[in-house]
Order: C-alpha cells, then structure tokens, then sequence
C-alpha cells in the first residue's frame, strides 16, 4: 500500500498546481470569475487529498 500512496502524492501535488495555473490564468487573461471561483474550489479540494495522501504515506514508512 504504501508503494501506491508514494505513486499518487506526487501526482495530486501536480494536480494541485496546474488547477492552481489554470485558475491564476484564468484571471490574469480576465475569463469567466464564476470559472475561477470553480477552479479555486477544485484547488482546495485537491489539496486536502494531497493532505491526506501525504499523512498516509508518513503513516506507512513510520509502521514499516
């Protein structure tokens, strides 16, 4: 398992940064703030499982 958690952090940590560049792009160019708004909400999700995925792979190196 802990193999698995160690693949996807960095993936949700890259996740988070392009909605991250997707949102800032969105309002230097002056799009849609309703997009905006939508790609933030997105960004915080996804560091909340970055969060979580991060405290497990703490979890499973520490009982291994």
């Amino acid at each position: 398992m802990s193999g698995v958690v160690s693949i996807l952090v960095p993936i949700a940590l890259f996740a988070v940064a392009l909605v991250l560049a997707l949102g800032l792009w969105n309002m230097m160019r002056g799009g849609d703030p309703s997009r905006s708004q939508k790609l933030m909400r997105y960004r915080v999700l996804l560091q909340f499982v970055a969060i979580i995925l991060i405290m497990l792979s703490i979890y499973f190196t520490s009982t291994s």
